[in-house]
């Protein structure tokens, strides 16, 4: 089995946006004022979500991911997490020491093309995907998930069309005591939709 050097590569975590976005409509003093305008208020559909949120565990996100030839709606599942051994660790980068008391956690997420132009060119929707531990930001480790079993490499995917699933993995160095493991997907900008997994 060829042996592959892997950086190992910092990544600066992403600034979290405060989530100090309020619902539509209500919170002003006069809102208990019996107005025509508050009693129609009441009975309007409240306004869809737009993204992000905690997700149950085989429940899939839509988003939508600007690729080569256009707009493609994704159907996106996080399946799993395989965290494995501080050995594991040490044998996949470069330099040992620097993993210390860290694991490889590797997310699998099968992403099903449900609109839009087919793709013949591999795939970014992949690139909306971080690993988080203990609400922390992992490290992503570059290249290590392309030998995981059941892991396609999106750049290797040549005719994509609606209606067709691949999974993509992503490998994240995160600490080895860690409780909790979530798999984050956000849209560009947007916010992120979070799968939770125990670390057991």
């Amino acid at each position: 089995m060829p042996h592959h050097t892997t950086a190992l590569r910092l990544v600066a975590p992403v600034a979290v946006l405060a989530l100090s976005l309020t619902a539509c409509g209500g919170g002003d003093d006069d809102a208990d004022a019996k107005s025509p305008a508050t009693e129609k208020a009441k009975v309007s559909p409240p306004p869809e979500p737009t993204s992000g949120g905690a997700m149950k565990a085989g429940e899939s996100a839509t988003g939508k991911v600007e690729e080569d030839p256009g707009k493609v709606t994704y159907e996106i599942l996080a399946q799993k997490v395989d965290v494995g051994t501080e050995a594991e660790a040490a044998k996949a980068v470069s330099e040992p020491d620097k993993v210390k008391g860290k694991v490889l956690a590797t997310a699998y997420l099968k992403y099903t093309h449900q609109s839009g132009p087919a793709l013949t060119d591999g795939a970014d929707v992949h690139d909306g995907t971080t690993v988080f531990a203990d609400g922390q930001r992992g490290t992503v480790l570059i290249g290590a998930s392309e030998d995981a079993a059941g892991c396609e490499d999106p750049y290797d995917v040549d005719s994509w069309q609606q209606g067709e699933s691949h999974v993509f993995c992503e490998t994240y160095v995160i600490p080895a005591n860690a409780k909790n493991v979530e798999v984050h997907w956000s849209e560009e900008d947007g916010e992120p939709y979070i799968w939770k997994f125990p670390n057991a």
